[in-house]
């Protein structure tokens, strides 16, 4: 369960690290801002409403391309013979 909330705020929050990444580097040497400074004069709206639609379409992803054929039954991990045998579709 917390890898999928850390996969959504990732993906909330990677537009609004690239940008803060990018003007960072695009700043000249001498003129140290924090990362405080730079997101004062970010555009946030903009930032966040990429975000989300990065979000909903890795939610849109993951919800339709995982998981087996309906009636596929999932065979589960077993020991077997002194090894782990991998769990698998059925």
């Amino acid at each position: 369960m917390i890898r999928i909330v850390l996969e959504n705020v990732l993906l909330f929050l990677l537009p609004t690290l690239a940008y803060v990444a990018y003007v960072a580097l695009r700043r000249q040497a001498g003129n140290k801002q924090s990362a405080q400074d730079i997101l004062d004069e970010a555009p946030l709206v903009w930032l966040f409403s990429a975000g989300a639609i990065l979000m909903m379409l890795g939610v849109a992803y993951f919800a339709t391309s995982s998981g087996g054929k309906p009636g596929q039954g999932y065979q589960p991990p077993i020991y077997k013979d002194g090894k782990v045998v991998p769990g698998h579709r059925e």
